[in-house]
């Protein structure tokens, strides 16, 4: 299910610098939020470090960026002083805000049918309104670059 053009879902996180993130906090600009299954794994460590690799280049435009899966905050410290990764990550271990943004659910992996995360990624503009969502993200090493196109061509 997209949610371009619709109002992004609330949320209110805990976050890897310490703070409490909500969606309200970030009124007036660009937010992309990427979710990804697990810290230090090999696929979520190559879209996490293109994310960081093009990180300068969204601040400079006044985005926000912030990663979000089920991990505990130890974890995310741990990779994020793994990949030296300059932007928050949220925790949300029971994953209702994943499931509010259709990131979490049956998915296919290896053939079999499970239950998880679901790679995808939003970009939610100044008026709280989704711009674009990826709902499924295939190569996450390649996604860090599509995202950063979009943005740049937006």
């Amino acid at each position: 299910m997209s949610l371009e053009g619709k109002k992004a879902p609330d949320f209110s996180l805990d976050g890897s610098d310490g703070k409490r993130h909500a969606l309200k906090d970030y009124a007036g600009k660009t937010v992309i939020i990427y979710f990804y299954p697990r810290d230090n794994t090999p696929g979520c460590t190559k879209e996490a470090c293109g994310f960081r690799d093009n990180y300068s280049e969204l601040l400079t435009r006044g985005i926000v960026l912030l990663g979000v899966s089920k991990d505990s905050l130890a974890a995310h410290n741990k990779f994020i002083g793994a990949f030296s990764l300059p932007f928050p990550l949220l925790s949300d271990p029971d994953a209702a805000m994943m499931q509010a943004y259709g990131a979490f659910g049956e998915k296919v992996m290896y053939g079999k049918k499970t239950t998880g995360t679901i790679r995808s990624t939003v970009v939610i503009g100044p008026d709280g309104v989704v711009k674009k969502h990826w709902t499924k993200v295939a190569k996450a090493d390649q996604h860090p670059a599509q995202v950063l196109e979009y943005i740049q061509s937006s």
